[in-house]
């Protein structure tokens, strides 16, 4: 590094090398601005084509059944795995964390690749105005300019992975009280379906989540879908083993016609002994977190009261015999 560094210097002057880190950033944007600008024309736009020079006598209205055109669709083999396998995996992933929307993924690949490239634009900018005159190492300037590129392009992935977790918990926290209402509901003489409207809207005031995914089903269960691939996609969806297990005691009892009131019986107890369980568990894990902190805070001041004064004296001791003749 100190031998490329020292040739940029020669060949360019003290600012040789942040030049040269800059120019490296400059010259990879632009090679993206192909990629990017690639894009397949959408079948859409050519039928349209085709219909405005076939038949151009074609009334207004009938160009309103078009639907709003997502401006990053062009984009979609750039911005989407081609990889059935991958792409199937961040959908999951995506739903999970709460984003539906059919441009989901997209829109995560594009976040991922425009905040990398404006963090690594920022950085070589931050570089130029921190650039002194002795000039600063390459290794310091590759870390300044790549580093916020880095952490751009990772925002997102975290920012995902860390809302998937908080809603997979906020669900995990509040099924076993639905279970309970849905019980209720259930003995009272509704229906399965109509349970899980009532549930859905009890619980949309502490469980947002856990709301979104029965109203879900319950429109799906409308709209004449099967019930079990309804539950299987919401256990999917929810990606809770909670969730997948209770899917799994309704499609058995329905199956083999067994009562749901006497399977959401059981399988209710169960979650609440669960709940119990792992706030039992949170509770014994407790005192081992707390062990470091409880040193660092309480041992070294019990030394400094304990050991202090005897410390002090001791200087106080010495310092007399060294100043008596």
């Amino acid at each position: 590094m100190e031998a490329i560094n020292a040739m940029l210097v020669d060949m360019l002057g003290p600012a040789g090398p942040l030049l040269a880190v800059g120019g490296l950033g400059i010259l990879l944007i632009a090679l993206s601005i192909p990629f990017m600008l690639r894009g397949r024309k959408d079948p859409m736009d050519r039928f349209r084509d085709q219909v405005k020079s076939g038949r151009a006598e074609e009334p207004e209205p009938s160009r309103l059944r078009v639907g709003k055109k997502d401006k990053l669709e062009k984009y979609s083999n750039f911005l989407e795995p081609q990889d059935e396998e991958e792409y199937s995996a961040i959908r999951v992933k995506m739903m999970q964390a709460g984003y539906r929307s059919k441009n989901a993924v997209r829109m995560y690949y594009f976040a991922q690749f425009a905040l990398g490239l404006g963090c690594l634009a920022a950085g070589v900018l931050y570089a130029l105005l921190t650039q002194g005159d002795d000039g600063a190492s390459t290794q310091k300037m590759i870390i300044s300019v790549l580093l916020p590129g880095g952490i751009g392009y990772m925002a997102p992935k975290y920012w995902i992975t860390k809302r998937q977790q908080t809603r997979q918990e906020e669900i995990t926290n509040g099924f076993p009280d639905s279970l309970d209402m849905m019980l209720v509901c259930v003995e009272a003489g509704q229906s399965l379906d109509q349970a899980i409207i009532r549930v859905s809207r009890e619980i949309r005031a502490g469980y947002p989540a856990l709301a979104d995914e029965f109203e879900i089903v319950s429109h799906e269960i409308k709209a004449g879908k099967d019930k079990i691939t309804v539950l299987r996609d919401m256990a999917e969806r929810a990606g809770v083993s909670d969730v997948s297990s209770f899917v799994t005691v309704l499609i058995q009892s329905q199956q083999f016609g067994t009562s749901i009131a006497d399977a959401l019986r059981v399988y209710a107890g169960e979650m609440r002994d669960k709940r119990v369980m792992r706030a039992e568990e949170k509770a014994n894990t407790l005192p081992t977190k707390m062990t470091l902190a409880t040193m660092m805070l309480t041992v070294p001041p019990l030394l400094i009261i304990l050991l202090g004064p005897s410390v002090y004296g001791i200087t106080q001791t010495l310092g007399n015999m060294g100043g008596t003749p």
